[in-house]
């Protein structure tokens, strides 16, 4: 069997290291393993693989794969492989979901506890050698506790169960939309669908949106959307930029029609030098940056490790994305 591995991209975390390929041929009998550092060679080389691990394909290299039946993406969102070539295919389609979840979900709650203790400020009086505890304090709006707060959490898969299972344990309350409610509320105290986005955003004091993207869900915070949030709320993206209509979210932030926001995520990456977004004191943006972990190679690791034992045994594998839904 052959295995083709093919991440390029200009963080250095988000390609495989040299040691996966050599433990996979150490751990697995009769496994070629192909490790492209470029897409130089891809067309050559997908003709015989029999699994690939990469983010994207081609149409033209999908029908060059004649032998391809599994794609693993080795992150959660796998809108860049929803290509109607594959779509159509039989080619069994995973994603790394469940290695992000709990990382990215720090990472959002993080958020909630910066921009509630107002932690953005305090950078700014420290950068002033101000000591700002009158300004702080005068400042709308103020520091708050987090216990008894509410927290809109916008999809509940990996990341987002996540999130609200961090926040049940601090003592907020949490709602939940998702795109189907009747598979339960757990760990959010209720779940709605996403036609009741509206009421969820309207009683949260957090939203947290890590919902995978759609055409559905393309643009879902919209001006209509965060018109729907109250002046004195926060809004934290760890899903992708995409999701999120940046102007609209720069004009409620600049004319305060939110209270802040914090984004990891950007329609262009790396985030232009020139955005708006760099100069508003109610913004945190941290680089893409949610998932970076130095344990995250060891966890992609095991994942496709026990779903090429899967694989080869003829078990289901884990994280299998409906290629239909897209997620």
């Amino acid at each position: 069997m052959r295995l083709l591995i093919v991440l390029h991209h200009r963080f250095e975390l988000w390609n495989a290291p040299d040691w996966v390929p050599t433990r996979l041929r150490q751990d697995f009998s009769n496994l070629e393993v192909v490790h492209l550092k470029n897409y130089d060679e891809i067309d050559r080389e997908i003709v015989d693989a029999e699994v690939a691990v990469l983010w994207s394909l081609r149409p033209e290299q999908l029908r060059a794969a004649k032998r391809l039946r599994w794609i693993h993406s080795p992150a959660a969102a796998v809108h860049a492989l929803m290509i109607p070539e594959v779509i159509a295919s039989d080619i069994v389609v995973t994603n790394a979901s469940e290695v992000h979840g709990h990382v990215v979900a720090e990472h959002a709650v993080a958020m909630v506890f910066a921009l509630s203790k107002r932690l953005h400020r305090t950078m700014h009086y420290q950068h002033a050698r101000t000591w700002g505890q009158n300004q702080l304090w005068d400042e709308r709006p103020r520091p708050r506790e987090l216990r008894g707060a509410t927290l809109g959490v916008i999809g509940l898969g990996a990341i987002g169960r996540e999130v609200a299972r961090m926040a049940n344990a601090i003592g907020m309350n949490t709602l939940a939309v998702r795109e189907h409610p009747e598979r339960g509320s757990a760990p959010a105290l209720q779940v709605v669908g996403f036609e009741s986005i509206d009421e969820v955003l309207g009683r949260s004091d957090f939203v947290v949106l890590a919902a995978p993207l759609t055409p559905k869900t393309r643009a879902c915070i919209n001006a209509d959307r965060l018109r729907a949030m109250r002046p004195e709320a926060y809004f934290v993206n760890v899903s992708r930029g995409a999701l999120v209509d940046e102007p609209a979210l720069i004009d409620a932030l600049r004319n305060s029609r939110i209270a802040g926001a914090a984004l990891d995520v950007f329609a262009n990456e790396p985030l232009s030098g020139d955005s708006e977004l760099w100069s508003l004191p109610n913004l945190i943006i941290t680089p893409h940056s949610a998932a970076a972990t130095e344990n995250l190679w060891e966890r992609h690791y095991q994942l496709l490790a026990e779903n090429l034992r899967r694989y080869k045994s003829g078990e289901p594998l884990l994280g299998v994305v409906d290629k239909q839904k897209g997620y």
